[in-house]
């Protein structure tokens, strides 16, 4: 089993609250993470469907069955057993852990019952850092990390990312779509998806995805609400706090993993990537990936934004740490290029910075490098950056 990043946050947390509950993708492996870390507690799938008729039909009944507490997973295929569970550990002291793919419904029932009383953690496929230094992965180049993904089966089985990412998509659509909203035209939703992929690192623009999918304004809204739902997508927000009117206020659309993304856009190997129009955006996203796992990796939420004003001055991504605004751009350039800093510099004159050591430009070459107008910083130097 390849060491996962969050390990140390869940048996830090295990100590301090009654429930810890687990989110993430399917296959981000979840299961494989709990089985290992409570590995003194039974294990309960509630995809399972004796356990989940048991659960059911008699939920105090099915809880008495564990009286030192255990591992429930696909929790959300009961979401009744959480008003159960909360009069458990508020009557007993005792733990459990509880795992699920569909963030949002897990989020509703948690606030209404179990607020305060657990943990909760977000999994995301491997970063770069588990891969390369608790596995031993070597990738050539950021093209290779970028196409493949980081779900943990096209490791371990060594398995093809075109052989894996068709069958993943068919049974996300078939079982998690299908559990969350009931679609008549499922093929629709394919397109959809597809429609999105091509739109990543765009502003949304709800209209146009509407047209071009041939479905309403709302239903465009609700169907994204499936891919943040189960942790397919998301929508990147913008940072407009103190600032004039004259900014963008619409998210931008990312996937949770780019070899995912790569699969919908028919993209078959890495070396197709490096000419792809898309290539730009979706190195974009996968840094982004990076800094979002390592904030839910430390047990901390997302805190990072993007900027960009009416002249299409940008800055990719704005970390917010208390007072500070630390801004980073990204470009897919393997060279270091004066211009890939021209943003970075305009953010500095815009705030009246006094020296540059606070601009950082992540690109796809191999070489961190300090200058006067700001560092450029290597893609394989992500897990290094304090965020």
């Amino acid at each position: 089993m390849i060491k996962r990043d969050i390990s140390e946050k869940i048996k830090e947390l295990r100590g301090k609250f009654p429930v810890l509950t687990l989110t993430g993708a399917r296959q981000t492996g979840k299961t494989t993470l709990l089985k290992h870390i409570y590995s003194d507690l039974p294990y309960v799938s509630l995809e399972d469907i004796d356990n989940r008729q048991l659960a059911l039909s008699d939920p105090r009944g099915f809880l008495d069955n564990y009286p030192n507490g255990a591992v429930f997973d696909e929790i959300q295929n009961v979401p009744e057993l959480f008003s159960y569970l909360q009069g458990v550990v508020d009557s007993k002291d005792i733990h459990f852990a509880l795992s699920g793919s569909q963030n949002f419904l897990l989020t509703e029932k948690i606030t209404q019952t179990l607020a305060g009383r657990t943990a909760s953690l977000k999994l995301l496929p491997f970063s770069y850092s588990e891969l390369t230094k608790n596995a031993n992965f070597e990738f050539g180049s950021y093209e290779e990390i970028v196409f493949k993904g980081g779900y943990p089966r096209l490791y371990d089985k060594e398995i093809n990312p075109t052989d894996f990412y068709p069958h993943y998509i068919a049974s996300y659509v078939e079982r998690d779509v299908r559990q969350i909203k009931n679609l008549e035209n499922l093929n629709s939703f394919i397109t959809f998806l597809k429609l999105c992929a091509g739109r990543i690192g765009q502003i949304v623009n709800f209209q146009s995805l509407a047209s071009d999918a041939g479905i309403s304004h709302n239903t465009v809204k609700s169907w994204l609400s499936i891919l943040e739902a189960s942790y397919i997508a998301y929508l990147f927000r913008p940072y407009y706090k103190n600032f004039n009117k004259r900014l963008i206020k619409s998210p931008k659309l990312f996937f949770y993993d780019t070899g995912l993304a790569c699969s919908l856009l028919n993209i078959e190997n890495s070396d197709q990537l490096k000419t792809h129009y898309l290539k730009g955006g979706l190195f974009e996203n996968y840094v982004i990936n990076e800094f979002l796992k390592i904030r839910f990796n430390a047990g901390k939420n997302s805190n990072l934004y993007f900027w960009q004003n009416s002249q299409k001055k940008e800055i990719d991504i704005l970390v917010e740490k208390g007072s500070l605004l630390l801004p980073f751009e990204v470009k897919s350039s393997k060279t270091r290029l004066p211009g890939l800093l021209d943003n970075l510099q305009y953010w500095k004159r815009l705030h009246d910075l006094e020296d540059s050591s606070i601009l950082n430009l992540i690109y796809g070459g191999d070489e961190d490098v300090k200058t006067s107008r700001g560092n450029y910083i290597s893609w394989r130097s992500i897990p290094n950056i304090d965020i």
